[in-house]
C-alpha cells in the first residue's frame, strides 16, 4: 500500500502516489533552477501542460497518478536540460573563462564584425563602434565627413562591406528575455 498526496498543478487538482510526487517535484525544481529568476510565466505555463497531459493519460479525476504516468509525462516535456543551463553554472561559465585570460595577462580577443543591431545601411559603421567601444552615431559622422572633405572614397565603404564578415546570428536561449 502506498500513500498518495493532493496537489494542485496547473490550478487542478491532483492526486499522485508518494513516489510520484517526489520525482515530478524534482523535475519541477530541475526546470525551476534553469529559468530566470523570477520567471514564473514560463513555469506556470509549464505546469499547466503537465496539467493537461494528465488530464488525457488519467480518465476519472479519481485515479491516482503513478509513476509511470509521472515518467511518460516527463519524457513528453523533455529533458530539464532543455530549458538552458542551470543559474548557478551560468554565473561561474563566463566568469571563469574570463579570469583565466586576465591570468594569462592577455586581453580578452575582440573581433570586428558588421553589426545587425546598429545598422543603418551595412552595419560597418555599428561595427567599428562596437570593436572601439564607441558611439555608432560619432563613427557616422565621421564616415560622412571623411567621405566628404577627407577623400575617403565610398569604394572603401563598399570594400569594407564585403571584407567584413556580419555578426553571428545570437543563439536562442529561453532564459534571456528580449522584452
Amino acid at each position: 500500500m502506498k500513500e498518495t498526496v493532493n496537489v494542485n498543478i496547473g490550478s487542478v487538482a491532483f492526486t499522485l502516489d508518494e513516489d510520484a510526487y517526489r520525482v515530478l517535484g524534482s523535475y519541477f525544481d530541475d526546470i525551476r533552477r534553469r529559468l530566470p529568476e523570477g520567471d514564473t510565466e514560463t513555469m506556470s505555463d509549464i505546469e499547466a501542460r503537465v496539467a493537461e497531459i494528465f488530464r488525457e493519460r488519467v480518465a476519472s479525476p479519481m485515479r491516482v497518478i503513478t509513476l509511470d504516468i509521472v515518467r511518460a509525462t516527463m519524457a513528453q516535456m523533455g529533458n530539464p536540460s532543455y530549458f538552458g543551463e542551470p543559474r548557478d553554472a551560468e554565473q561561474s561559465g563566463p566568469a571563469r573563462k574570463q579570469d583565466e585570460t586576465e591570468c594569462a595577462g592577455q586581453p580578452p580577443l575582440r573581433k570586428l564584425y558588421r553589426t545587425r543591431s546598429e545598422r543603418s545601411i551595412a552595419g560597418i559603421c555599428g561595427g567599428l563602434a562596437a570593436y572601439f567601444d564607441s558611439d555608432p552615431t560619432l563613427i557616422r559622422l565621421m564616415m560622412i565627413l571623411l567621405t566628404l572633405f577627407g577623400g575617403l572614397s565610398i569604394w572603401v565603404y563598399i570594400i569594407l562591406w564585403v571584407v567584413i564578415p556580419e555578426e553571428p546570428a545570437p543563439k536562442f536561449n529561453i532564459n534571456k528575455k528580449n522584452r
